[in-house]
Parts: structure tokens; C-alpha cells; sequence
């Protein structure tokens, strides 16, 4: 398993072509998902939520026009790169960016109403702790709403996503100069907790109800945890 700093710096390399990919390696269903997890966050005008492991922001904006001006939408990433893309979107300056470490979240506990991670639990060195941050900084009765790959349990599908991901997804990151930042997908999958696996971290950490839906034969997941 790589460590934290050679993550960080897949996630820098690639911030420039993060959204282009995005959209190409899932023909556009990243974005469903993404809306689909903001409903799942449950989350209202006014509400402050944090969106961990932000990426280029595409769910910090979702969860902005949810909470409207009267709420404050925290997005934070470790990766620089990522985080200049996503100041460079926020034209009207809805979000609050702030890199820090996903193992070290500097809130006070009980700050959020909700927290969205979008395909950024599998990159953390630390699983268990991660789940216990989330469940910190997130007020009693909060939601936590976690967006992933993984590694379906049917044969046919998990063929089916190892072609695609060995595939066009390398060859998609092996057009743009990446291609092992793109081929890191595929293993972080084998090592990446089950729904059931998630599920019962959760409950771990300390999350008194913890569910996961899977979407897409599997390949796709969303755990939603309060």
C-alpha cells in the first residue's frame, strides 16, 4: 500500500486533468452520484457541512446550494493542486478551502450538521481512524455520506471493472502523461472495506446507524452513517 505523501502527490499530478477524466472515465455518472449523496446527507438551508477529500469541489458547490447563503460549506483536501482548482471554480466564493489531513481534522468536535467524502475514503492510510474524525466533527443526529469505488462481489462484474479500469481507465491517464497515476485504481479497490466491512466500522467509530447502498453492479457505493 503506498503511503500518504505518495497519494497526495497522485492526487496533485493529476489535479489538472482531474475533472476531465472524471467525467470521460465515468461517462458523466460521476455526477448522478454526486447528487445522489447530497440528498442522502439529509442536510437544509442554513445547515454548516464539510466536504472531506474535496477534490475540485463538485460536492462542496452541490452541498452550497443546499444550505444556501445562510449556511457554510467547509471543503477540504491534502492535495494543493486540487484545492487551487477548486478556489479557481468558486467564482462567487460559497466555500471555505482549507487543506489538512483527513486523519486530523481541525474542527472542534460536534461542528457539522453534515459531512459528504466523495471517492476519498479509499485513499486514506488510516480507514478506522478516518471514520472516527468523521464521527467527531459531526453533530449528534448528522449524517455522514460516503461516495466510492469498489470491488463488486459478482464474478462477471468484477471482471467486467478490472477490464475497464486495466483498460480504457490507464489508457485514459496514459494520454494525459499518467498512467500510473490512473493504474493506482485498480489496486486500491482489492485493499478497499466492503459495504458490509464499512458498515460495521462505522458502527465502530461510533455511528449508531450505518447503511450502505451499492449502485452499478457494485463497482459504485454509498455508506450513510449517523
Amino acid at each position: 500500500m503506498q503511503g500518504s505523501q505518495e497519494i497526495q502527490g497522485i492526487f496533485n499530478a493529476i489535479a489538472p486533468v482531474y475533472d476531465q477524466i472524471n467525467d470521460r472515465m465515468s461517462f458523466g455518472l460521476h455526477r448522478v452520484w454526486k447528487k445522489m449523496a447530497i440528498r442522502w446527507t439529509d442536510c437544509k438551508p442554513g445547515d454548516t457541512v464539510l466536504d472531506l477529500c474535496c477534490g475540485t469541489g463538485d460536492l462542496a458547490f452541490l452541498l452550497a446550494r443546499r444550505v444556501g447563503v445562510a449556511g457554510t460549506v467547509w471543503g477540504v483536501d491534502f492535495a494543493a493542486a486540487q484545492l487551487a482548482q477548486a478556489r479557481r471554480r468558486d467564482r462567487e466564493g460559497r466555500v471555505r478551502w482549507l487543506e489538512a489531513d483527513a486523519l486530523d481534522l481541525p474542527f472542534a468536535d460536534d461542528s457539522f450538521d453534515a459531512v459528504t467524502q466523495g471517492f476519498g475514503l479509499r485513499n486514506v492510510v488510516d480507514i478506522p481512524a478516518c471514520f472516527a474524525q468523521l464521527r467527531r466533527v459531526l453533530k449528534p443526529g448528522g449524517r455522514a455520506v460516503i461516495l466510492d469505488l469498489h470491488a463488486p462481489a459478482d464474478a462477471g462484474w468484477r471482471a467486467f471493472q478490472r477490464w475497464y479500469l486495466e483498460g480504457w481507465v490507464t489508457a485514459l491517464g496514459r494520454a494525459q502523461g499518467l498512467e500510473a497515476e490512473y493504474a493506482y485504481i485498480a489496486p486500491s479497490l482489492e485493499r478497499f472495506p466492503t459495504g458490509d466491512e464499512q458498515v460495521r466500522l462505522a458502527q465502530q467509530a461510533g455511528f449508531s446507524q450505518a447503511s450502505h447502498y451499492p449502485l452499478i453492479g457494485g463497482t459504485v457505493g454509498v455508506l450513510v452513517a449517523q
